[in-house]
């Protein structure tokens, strides 16, 4: 008697490649977290441990530095969200543009490409996910290392494949799509307008004050797909509280994360791979995915 056919999430994995502990969940956990609960085998490529992050004292207490402060907060997140494996590259966080923490020896910006992509290629090989995700080409809001970790996870797409490319003694492995996860724009316009209300400047938001929000807003890319994680959003914001250092109390209660819960429990991506053609917005990232591929 053969047996019961596997549901379909069950037999799929979606690898997520981002720099910093808290990319997984500011970026992209509603989407993590609701492929998670489907059966998915969720994995998240991290490549820096945040050591660049701005950290109160008050949340050092315990913890032997930033470090490791910012990967605990990340393994609560991840356990939050579902996440299947957390694999981290051992890169230097590289803060943003023009800090010192550029030219520090180990920082992932100063990497070179092919170092980086080789890396990921091992982890594409190994885990067989069908779908990966990364940074849009700006990285979103141009910090240097989810530049430097969309293009090495652009490499090592393709490398993947070919056992020429980056030899590590793995078998070949060809995910079928990839995705760029984009920032809402119709959201951030929105959020432009209204958060000079509450006396916040737009154009130095965040815990440091180092991002523009005008001027991501201004700037477009097409949405392929978008994934409306409304049955998690508690989810993806107790994840959120887990970033405790990096604000993450106050992106759930401050204006920004009012704003969001009001008209957007959604996360857009741009469809690298193959390319889109019909001009339809996919409701789903493993639409028509096959799962004829092997399970590592």
């Amino acid at each position: 008697m053969k047996g019961k056919k596997k549901p379909f999430y069950s037999q799929l994995r979606l690898l997520a490649v981002l720099a910093h502990p808290d990319d997984e969940t500011f970026g992209t956990g509603g989407t993590l977290a609701i492929y998670a609960q489907r059966g998915v085998q969720v994995h998240l490529i991290c490549a820096t441990r945040g050591e660049a992050g701005a950290v109160d004292p008050e949340y050092l207490q315990g913890y032997r530095s930033v470090a490791a402060l910012r990967e605990a907060e990340l393994r609560c997140a991840a356990g939050l969200l579902g996440l299947a494996g957390v694999y981290f590259l051992g890169y230097r966080d590289s803060g943003m543009p023009g800090s010192p923490d550029n030219q520090h020896p180990d920082a992932l910006a100063a990497a070179p490409l092919d170092e980086v992509a080789a890396k990921i290629t091992t982890y594409i090989r190994r885990l067989h996910p069908q779908v990966v995700v990364t940074f849009d080409p700006m990285g979103g809001y141009r910090h240097p290392d989810h530049i430097a970790v969309h293009q090495a996870t652009v490499k090592a797409f393709h490398a993947a494949a070919n056992p020429q490319v980056y030899p590590d003694g793995l078998a070949p492995h060809a995910p079928q799509k990839l995705y760029f996860n984009t920032l809402p724009r119709r959201f951030l316009k929105l959020a432009v307008r209204v958060l000079p209300v509450f006396g916040i400047d737009p154009r130095a938001y965040g815990k440091n004050k180092d991002i523009d929000l005008t001027a991501i807003a201004a700037v477009s890319f097409p949405t392929h797909a978008v994934i409306d994680y409304r049955p998690v959003v508690r989810l993806r914001d107790q994840a959120s509280a887990c970033h405790a250092s990096q604000g993450g109390k106050q992106m759930i209660q401050g204006p920004f994360g009012i704003l969001r819960r009001l008209f957007s429990a959604r996360e857009t991506y741009m469809r690298a791979l193959p390319p889109p053609s019909n001009g339809t917005i996919e409701r789903d990232l493993f639409e028509k995915v096959s799962v004829d591929t092997p399970t590592p």
